[in-house]
C-alpha cells in the first residue's frame, strides 16, 4: 500500500501497472491485472506473464456470490490464469473485515470450499493452493499475522508468495520477448516494454521486431526505473530503441537478437482455444 503510494505521487512512467516489492527469497513484481469485464484484454496481457496467480476473492455477502456465479470474476478470472498457463495459484479472501459477523471463520470456510470445487473442474489441484483470509483495506495478514484472524494458522499473503515454486528460465534460448506495450517517454524517446519470455537482452544488442522484420539497436534496459546490464526470462522491463517510432511496433510483436535466430512468421500453427461464455 505504501508503495502505491509512492507511485502515485511520483506518476507512473513505463510501468503503469507493475510494481515490485521483496519477501526474505524473492523480488516479487505484481501485474495488476483489472477486474472490470470491460478490462478483459489487458488482464489477459497481464495473467499471460505470471509465475503464480493471486486470485483476489470478494468474501461480502453478495459480493463473493456475484463472483462465483455462471459470468462472475472469480470463476473467469481462475479459468483464464489455467488456460494462460499459470500453474500455481495462491487465493486471498478479501475483505474479511466486512463479513457478517466481521472475520467470519464459517464464511472463510464455505467460500474455501466453493472455490476449491471450481478450481478442481478447472485442473488446478485446490490442496496445493493456499487460501488467506485477508483485508487489504485493514493490512491483515498480508504482511503480519492479524490477531483479528487468529483462528487462522497457516501462512499470510507475503509468507505464501515466498513459498511459490520458481519456474525453470530457459536463459540459453534465443531471446524471445513480446512486447506488452510501447510508450514514447520525453526526453528518452521509444521504450517497448514486456517480459522476456527465453534468452537475454542487454544494451547494444541488435533487435528484430517480428513480424515486421524491422531491426534497431537496445540503447538501455531498465526494470523499475533502474538499469540492467542485462535482463533474463522472468523479468519485465522497458528498453530503449533507436530510431524507432511508437507507430511502428506495437502490442503482440515479439523481439528477438537479430543475430541468433530471429522469430519468423509460421505458415501454420497449433492453437489451444477456449471459448469463454458460450
Amino acid at each position: 500500500l505504501d508503495k502505491l503510494k509512492a507511485e502515485r505521487e511520483r506518476g507512473i512512467t513505463i510501468d503503469i501497472a507493475l510494481w515490485k516489492f521483496e519477501t526474505t527469497k524473492y523480488s516479487c513484481t505484481v501485474i495488476d491485472a483489472p477486474g472490470h469485464r470491460d478490462f478483459i484484454k489487458n488482464m489477459i496481457t497481464g495473467t499471460s506473464q505470471a509465475d503464480c496467480a493471486v486470485l483476489i476473492i470478494d468474501s461480502t455477502t453478495g459480493g463473493f456470490e456475484a463472483g462465483i456465479s455462471k459470468d462472475g470474476q472469480t470463476r473467469e478470472h481462475a479459468l483464464l490464469a489455467f488456460t494462460l498457463g499459470v500453474r500455481q495459484m495462491i487465493c486471498c479472501c478479501n475483505k474479511m473485515d466486512a463479513t457478517t459477523p466481521k472475520y467470519s471463520k464459517s464464511r472463510f470456510e464455505e467460500i474455501v470450499k466453493e472455490v476449491g470445487s471450481y478450481l478442481k473442474k478447472v485442473g488446478y489441484n485446490p490442496d496445493k493452493i493456499p487460501f488467506v483470509p485477508i483485508s487489504g483495506f485493514e493490512g491483515d495478514n498480508m504482511i503480519e499475522r492479524s490477531t483479528n484472524l487468529d483462528w487462522y494458522k497457516s501462512p499470510t499473503l507475503l509468507e505464501a508468495l515466498g513459498q511459490v515454486n520458481e519456474p525453470k528460465r530457459p536463459s540459453d534460448k534465443p531471446l524471445r520477448l513480446p512486447l506488452q506495450d510501447v510508450y514514447k517517454i520525453g526526453g528518452i524517446g521509444t521504450v517497448p516494454v514486456g517480459r522476456v519470455e527465453t534468452g537475454v537482452i542487454k544494451p547494444g544488442m541488435l533487435v528484430t521486431f517480428g513480424p515486421t522484420g524491422l531491426t534497431t539497436e537496445v540503447k538501455s534496459v531498465e526494470m523499475h526505473h533502474e538499469s540492467m546490464l542485462e535482463a533474463l526470462p522472468g523479468d519485465n522491463v522497458g528498453f530503449n530503441v533507436k530510431n524507432v517510432a511508437v507507430k511502428d511496433i506495437k502490442r503482440g510483436y515479439v523481439a528477438s537478437n537479430a543475430k541468433d535466430d530471429p522469430a519468423k512468421e509460421a505458415a501454420n500453427f497449433v492453437a489451444q482455444v477456449i471459448i469463454m461464455n458460450h
